[in-house]
């Protein structure tokens, strides 16, 4: 049974190309999921940790409003080596900002071409983990009906004992602890 799956734009299924039973591909490309309403300002900017500063500031407001004080952290950018789960975290960045922001917010995909020095510096995100714990139920089905779609056994992954380098080569889950700048991104239209 799906719980969830995404229609993922077919100029963004990039899985035939870059999925194996061992999982998937890595290279010089990355990819970055994100909302329409943030492009402008990553095109101008580059990728920045802890990027979205208005969801930030309206969680500020929010803990403000009921009592609490909010620390901010500085969180990684995320990244992944496939443009059909960059796009599955485009569309959940869309529906979370849609909490909190009126208007019409589509899903983006960044490409991000890191140099060599910059590519070495990426990491498998294990911190994935916790988030797994509560997003898995929509993205565990969604990468393994990739897996089945490509001809592949759909992955028996247990987050909390994982290998870490399985949630880079298994699920996609990658990070980088410094901003990317802005001629290293590239929007992917259709």
């Amino acid at each position: 049974m799906r719980i969830f799956m995404t229609q993922t734009p077919e100029h963004l299924q990039d899985a035939e190309q870059i999925l194996s039973q061992s999982g998937f591909a890595t290279g010089q490309v990355w990819y970055h999921g994100t909302s329409s309403a943030l492009v402008d300002s990553i095109v101008e900017n580059g990728l920045k940790r802890s990027g979205d500063q208005a969801m930030k500031q309206a969680a500020k407001q929010t803990m403000a409003t009921i009592g609490n004080s909010y620390t901010e952290s500085i969180e990684p950018v995320f990244l992944t080596q496939s443009k059909e789960l960059a796009y599955y975290w485009a569309e959940r960045t869309v529906r979370d900002r849609s909490v909190r922001f009126e208007g019409e917010e589509q899903p983006v995909v960044i490409a991000i071409n890191l140099p060599d020095e910059i590519n070495a510096k990426v990491r498998p995100d294990v911190g994935a983990a916790s988030l797994l714990l509560i997003e898995g139920e929509k993205y565990l089905p969604f990468v393994a009906a990739i897996y089945e779609r490509c001809g592949l056994a759909a992955p028996d992954i247990d987050l909390r004992s994982a290998d870490r380098m399985a949630y880079l080569n298994i699920l996609g889950m990658a990070y980088l602890d410094q901003d990317v700048a802005p001629e290293q991104l590239q929007p992917i239209t259709s």
